[in-house]
């Protein structure tokens, strides 16, 4: 159980960064963290499990739970779900403004299909092009094509003369 616990401090809090991006509900990307590792407690052993494994696992319990509580809210008639919370700037327009910044990165991720969206999150999170691949399904030659088109949609999809930074 040690190299669980080992692969677990190495990878819940990068997994759970990738997850709040992916999702923008950091409550969800905590169930899909703790999902993920139960299913690698449950193996055993790390033995042969890579991050992209990891990453495919808490991915697709977020993807599948993100689609149950569409659907779910579809029919009650709720509004979309909060978005991601990060650390407040001290001053007030600073604060709109950030929240203005997160909401466009936001809209503009979510705009993209789910396989161009996990590979722009993933590459952030520094994954190699084999894992990417491994992870998505896709062939390693892909991958950069798929992370370009995703950046070129994204950037697109910014309102004209939007900032992030």
């Amino acid at each position: 159980m040690d190299d669980v616990e080992r692969y677990f401090d190495e990878h819940a809090q990068p997994l759970f960064r990738y997850l709040v991006r992916l999702t923008g509900d950091p409550d969800l990307a905590n169930d899909a963290v703790q999902s993920a590792f139960m299913r690698l407690v449950e193996r055993g052993s790390t033995r042969g499990v890579e991050r992209a494994w990891l990453y495919t696992v808490a991915t697709n319990s977020v993807l599948e739970e993100h689609r149950s509580t569409a659907r779910h809210q579809r029919l009650l008639g709720a509004s979309p779900g909060r978005a991601p919370v990060g650390d407040s700037p001290r001053d007030p327009l600073d604060r709109v403004e950030a929240g203005d910044r997160t909401a466009r990165a936001r809209e503009a991720l979510m705009s993209l299909a789910e396989k161009e969206r996990s590979a722009l999150l993933m590459r952030e999170e520094g994954f190699s092009h084999r894992e990417i691949a491994d992870s998505l399904g896709t062939t390693t030659g892909s991958v950069g094509t798929l992370i370009a088109r995703a950046l070129i949609k994204f950037s697109e999809a910014l309102p004209p003369g939007s900032e992030l930074a």
